[in-house]
């Protein structure tokens, strides 16, 4: 392949005819698929079933299915423009100055989320740590933490997307058979789950009590902010960009468009239902076993809290399935969301004037070094708070301010900087509003959130 961030994007390639030939060329969804079903789902979505048992059912699907949308659309763009995310960022309207260089206003936002962003990264690094020391009882979670944070940037300072790639499904399957099995295993023990559950769970209701807690998981769950972010650049990577074409005289290049669109479509669809079939057992497993037997995960002893679901519904022989489970689903975010991070980068530097675009050994030493300090900052982050749920929430809930400014973007990027041929139907584009309207009302619920308290 020749480098996905080269200006003249080519060689093209034709896209595939077929449902098989499009699957051929999947890959990206099982990378962000190692980083969507992650932390968000064990972690919080869990959290919040303990906490206010069935009744926020409808939330859950809601933080699911709303966000794909985004990821889909803004890739397209990408895809089709040759921009990468933030050199998208950076061209809409409004612009502050930095030693004479004129910035988008939303770039510089994305960078206040960036950092957040890394500190619950910290949190994910600490619930593998913590998994991996119920694999091996007696082992300090500290240590396990800090050896999976070096691992971690060994891993990244490969650089290899097509290791990475095989990491990744390796580790979707592996936990997604697991907690699929344990919420079937559920309906055979006392916590089984029954219409009357699953009925109050879809009655719209949503006490306020579990505000913050709902907002971190609408923050963190399905496909967040950051993961719409870094699936553009699984794309560039994997092809799909310098496949198109970027010239508009050829009078080949919109069907070419059209196809390897289609494969981008499929692939967040299937990145959806990962992401759903792996999403829903965490939360009717937290509301049926953890909300029923009072547990509440909090601090160094989250997991083991956690484990409970695995416990009452396979035995207590199934601990080392949780742990194994565990550390697959905190691991593979963990890779994956730095992986993602350290490609964003040096689009930073490139869109502040450091970094000349066109310097590609220079880009990509910035991605490998990122790549290994990042996995240690997360780690900071963790021997400082030792709470992955709390690590966690920062994480998602500056998330979650970033969303309405991407479903925003992508609405006028779509609308002044596509050719109209490449544009979605009148049907997306409507969604996509709806979306950036919800979205809008839950980043105000936050901030007020954050300044009163």
């Amino acid at each position: 392949m020749s480098d996905p961030y080269t200006t003249g994007r080519s060689p093209v390639r034709t896209p595939p005819g077929g449902w098989r030939g499009r699957f051929l060329h999947l890959g990206p969804s099982v990378v962000i698929s190692g980083s969507i079903i992650g932390s968000g789902e064990l972690v919080l979505t869990s959290s919040l079933g303990a906490a206010a048992g069935f009744t926020l059912l409808w939330w859950v699907l809601v933080a699911c299915w709303s966000k794909s949308l985004v990821q889909a659309e803004f890739a397209r763009y990408v895809v089709l423009s040759g921009d990468t995310y933030l050199r998208a960022l950076n061209r809409i309207p409004g612009r502050l100055s930095l030693s004479g260089r004129r910035i988008s206003w939303t770039l510089w936002f994305s960078i206040l989320s960036f950092v957040p962003g890394l500190v619950g990264m910290g949190g994910i690094l600490g619930g593998a740590g913590q998994a991996l020391s119920l694999l091996f009882p007696g082992a300090d979670s500290l240590l396990t933490t800090l050896a999976l944070s070096l691992l971690t940037s060994a891993i990244l300072y490969s650089g290899s997307y097509v290791r990475l790639e095989r990491l990744m499904l390796a580790m979707v399957a592996a936990f997604t058979l697991a907690t699929l099995a344990s919420l079937v295993a559920m309906q055979f023990t006392p916590f089984h789950i029954t219409w009357p559950d699953l009925s109050q769970g879809l009655q719209f209701r949503f006490p306020a009590e579990f505000l913050v807690l709902g907002l971190a998981v609408y923050g963190a769950t399905g496909v967040n902010s950051a993961e719409i972010s870094t699936y553009s650049y699984w794309c560039i990577e994997k092809g799909y960009a310098s496949w198109v074409g970027s010239d508009l005289s050829d009078p080949d290049r919109a069907r070419r468009a059209r196809g390897w669109v289609r494969v981008l479509q499929l692939d967040v669809w299937i990145t959806l239902g990962i992401l759903t079939c792996a999403t829903l057992p965490f939360y009717l497993l937290g509301a049926g076993v953890l909300h029923a037997t009072g547990q509440n995960p909090q601090g160094l002893d989250t997991i083991a809290a956690l484990s409970e679901m695995f416990t009452q519904t396979l035995g207590s022989g199934s601990l080392w399935l949780f742990g194994g489970a565990a550390f697959c689903i905190l691991f593979s975010s963990a890779v994956a969301g730095f992986g993602g991070s350290a490609r964003m980068l040096p689009d930073y530097l490139i869109e502040f004037g450091l970094l000349d675009r066109n310097h590609l050994h220079a880009r990509r030493a910035w991605i490998r070094a990122f790549g290994v300090v990042a996995p240690v900052v997360g780690m900071a982050a963790y021997l400082l708070v030792r709470d992955p749920l709390v690590l966690l929430s920062i994480g998602a809930l500056a998330g979650a301010l970033l969303l309405p400014i991407q479903s925003g973007s992508t609405l006028w990027l779509q609308g002044h900087r596509l050719d109209p041929s490449d544009r979605p139907s009148a049907v997306a584009r409507g969604s996509l509003w709806l979306t950036f309207l919800f979205q809008a009302v839950l980043a105000v619920l936050v901030i007020r959130y954050a300044v009163l308290g």
